[in-house]
């Protein structure tokens, strides 16, 4: 049943509200998966790192809204200095911020690493905070122009994660790939969502430009 707010009911519904109650559904891991998680970045996390074109960010803000957004750039972008920190770049985005005033008010913060064609992942959890100037960030540059911000990691938590997600999905498989005459593009959803006037192919173009103007201004 839908109430007028266009929410589920959830009459049927039968609530887990305890890890007891999760664990008598599902059995505790193995040991070896229990003590995964390092409190550090080993040769093995700094390698993935350093061949990851990819990460999402995972924040929460001070009454908990979440939000988990894209990172990206060559391989190596990420700036390792030790075991214990990294930094990403800020490139430039849609400046809604989202992330980064999430971190202002609440540091925890999660990275998840991914590296196209392998369907292992790499999750690091810490502490964040903004950088708007360090010796670091001159290597950030791009075409001679460094970021205005970095955000600046220390770890607490690191860890592998198992492919059986990607394996389900099959998502580095391209024969499973969805036709893109079936998705909406990103034009067609502006002008739907936000009532534009403006013909969705010319918005298309005009997403098209500033993503090849601005990527690095």
């Amino acid at each position: 049943m839908t109430r007028s707010d266009g929410l589920m009911e959830d009459e049927g519904f039968t609530e887990v509200g305890s890890e007891a109650e999760l664990r008598e559904l599902i059995a505790r891991p193995d040991a070896p998966v229990e003590r995964k998680q390092l409190s550090r970045l080993d040769a093995h996390a700094r390698t993935w790192i350093a061949r990851s074109p990819f990460c999402l960010l995972a924040t929460a803000g001070a009454d908990g809204t979440c939000d988990v957004s894209p990172r990206g750039d060559a391989p190596g972008f990420v700036h390792v200095p030790s075991d214990r920190a990294l930094a990403i770049p800020d490139r430039p985005g849609n400046r809604r911020l989202d992330g980064l005033r999430n971190i202002l008010a609440n540091p925890h913060a999660g990275l998840l690493f991914v590296i196209p064609g392998i369907q292992e992942t790499l999750r690091v959890n810490g502490r964040a905070r903004i950088i708007s100037n360090a010796p670091f960030m001159q290597d950030m540059a791009v075409h001679g122009k460094r970021p205005v911000l970095a955000l600046w990691l220390e770890v607490e938590e690191a860890y592998f994660h198992c492919a059986r997600a990607f394996k389900r999905s099959r998502l580095w498989d391209a024969g499973q790939w969805p036709d893109r005459a079936g998705v909406p593009t990103f034009g067609r959803i502006l002008k739907d969502q936000l009532r534009l006037d403006r013909p969705a192919a010319e918005l298309d173009a005009l997403i098209a430009a500033r993503d090849r103007d601005e990527l690095y201004p």
